[in-house]
């Protein structure tokens, strides 16, 4: 499909309308994205006729619940370019870092050794680094960002050492769009032996993803914010860093064998996925993979593109009113109006059935960063359309009548 206006799918998802019937300008995807119905479907087919227990039953419906819940396993893996035995399922992309933090963390890392973050990190890539560093006394450095919101990839190459074992950013910026430039910071990191942990969660919905040809060792991203369900996420990780992790859990499913006096542990992926996992939305997860691999994310980034520079066209003339982040972004657009708070203009949308996000995104360092207490922020998905971006317009034009 290369015509990219034919991308927007508004008819698929049935949650786009108002309770009345009347179009949902829903601008607010990088939160959480719209559901197909064709992952609408697979959820409801394998919560009510499809549905069993997994790894367990020895009769057929659990048998066959087990194959699909790794068939899932498998085109998650293949989504992102990796391989079965690399993926865990957890329950989000925080989990997920919690898991590398906890486990990987504290059995690679010693007091005195580094790990370098930016300063547009979510709060999820933030706090379990501190909770580490709370815990055996890890230091934390900051990478600055450009003047246009992009990780300062020059700065980070003056900044890192060899006591530098981690470094964890953002694919994509979760309030500025801003996409980093993955290959070199693979690159700088492992010159200084140091593992690269990549958020992925902003990424994977909008942009091709092969862990592969990234080369980093940590990919993590939520199934919610790629058309799937909530409480579903990924962990994808080199084998040999799997291998080399505790268990961070305890509890049925990740045993080899359990005695008073000893336990031994399930090999990867399984060692991390303690007790009856999310098996109806790792399903919805890989339907999710399946939806948006037939519309293709080439074709989903340059949509979305589109919309991106529509509307930051149309705001960049409002002298009233102040963009964040690079002309190059990932779908999302963040921006202050002089005056007015942004859970204000955040109301005044609402009325006019549009839906942003307004607030830290938390993102608070950012947001220190920027100068501000909180932004708008709307976010384009592949459901999006220009009626979406001029009713942006229109409601940001009544607010400012409205404040004067």
């Amino acid at each position: 499909m290369s015509d990219t206006a034919t991308i927007s799918r508004k008819a698929d998802f049935p949650g786009m309308v108002t309770a009345s019937g009347a179009p949902w300008h829903y601008l607010d995807t990088g939160a959480t994205a719209q559901k197909p119905q064709a992952v609408i479907d697979a959820v409801t087919q394998a919560i009510g006729v499809d549905y069993a227990t997994v790894h367990r039953g020895v009769y057929g419906r659990s048998a066959e619940m087990t194959l699909g819940y790794e068939a899932a396993r498998r085109r998650v893996a293949e989504f992102i370019g990796g391989k079965e035995a690399e993926i865990v399922f957890t329950r989000g992309a925080t989990e997920a870092i919690n898991l590398v933090a906890y486990s990987w963390g504290e059995m690679h890392l010693k007091a005195g050794d580094r790990v370098l973050l930016s300063q547009l990190e979510h709060h999820s890539n933030i706090v379990p680094w501190q909770l580490l560093r709370d815990r055996i006394g890890i230091e934390i450095d900051v990478c600055p960002l450009t003047a246009d919101g992009v990780i300062d990839l020059d700065a980070m190459e003056q900044m890192l050492t060899p006591q530098h074992k981690l470094v964890a950013l953002a694919h994509v910026s979760n309030v500025l769009g801003s996409m980093l430039d993955v290959k070199r910071a693979a690159g700088l990191a492992h010159c200084v032996g140091a593992k690269l942990l990549l958020d992925g969660c902003q990424a994977v919905p909008r942009l091709p993803v092969d862990v592969a040809s990234l080369d980093c060792d940590f990919y993590v991203f939520s199934g919610h914010k790629l058309y799937g369900p909530t409480g579903i996420g990924a962990l994808w990780a080199k084998a040999e860093s799997l291998d080399s992790m505790k268990p961070w859990q305890g509890g049925g499913a990740m045993i080899d064998k359990v005695t008073f006096a000893k336990t031994t542990y399930a090999p990867a992926p399984q060692r991390f996925e303690a007790g009856t996992p999310a098996i109806v939305e790792a399903i919805g997860l890989a339907a999710a993979c399946d939806y948006v691999s037939h519309i293709g994310l080439e074709q989903i980034h340059a949509h979305e593109t589109r919309l991106v520079n529509q509307a930051r066209d149309a705001l960049r003339g409002m002298n009233d009113l102040t963009l964040f982040g690079p002309e190059e972004s990932a779908g999302i657009i963040s921006f202050a109006m002089d005056g007015v708070h942004p859970h204000d203009l955040g109301t005044i949308l609402d009325e006019e059935n549009v839906a942003i996000r307004a607030g830290h995104h938390c993102a608070q360092p950012l947001m220190e960063h920027l100068g501000v207490t909180a932004t708008a922020r709307a976010s384009f998905g592949l459901y999006s359309d220009e009626e979406d971006v001029a009713a942006l317009i229109r409601g940001i034009e009544r607010t400012k009548r409205i404040f004067g």
